[in-house]
């Protein structure tokens, strides 16, 4: 009896690996993806930066006051502003050449105020 269930036992296994195995299930193929590039962000440009209109005003008193026309010496006076109110540093020879550098200065455009610390020097 022995042999007899030996025997069934092999013709089993040789059955069952004499059967071809499954064939794969097929793979769905992927779906190509159409990526789509993201809209450029805008480009985002600082500001540049505003003018001091103090420096601007000052500046345009300096160019007055180094005019030619202005019978001043030339680059021997310094401006500073301040809202609308200048202030005048430096030498000059005369107080004629003191007051007239008030006075071109306070002709300029958006000068509401002067002060005048110009000191009169002999010789400067």
């Amino acid at each position: 009896m022995n042999k007899l269930i030996i025997a069934s036992l092999a013709l089993v296994f040789a059955a069952a690996c004499s059967e071809p195995p499954p064939p794969p299930k097929p793979v769905a193929k992927a779906q190509p993806v159409e990526v789509k590039p993201a809209p450029p962000k805008p480009e985002v440009k600082p500001e540049p930066p505003k003018p001091d209109p103090n420096k601007e005003l000052a500046a345009k008193v300096k160019a007055a006051l180094d005019a030619p026309d202005s019978k001043l010496p030339s680059g021997a006076i310094d401006v500073t502003a301040n809202s609308g109110r200048v202030s005048l540093f430096g030498a000059v020879p005369t107080d004629g050449q003191r007051r007239r550098a008030a006075q071109i200065a306070s002709k300029v455009e958006g000068v509401t105020g002067v002060d005048n610390q110009l000191k009169v020097v002999k010789g400067s």
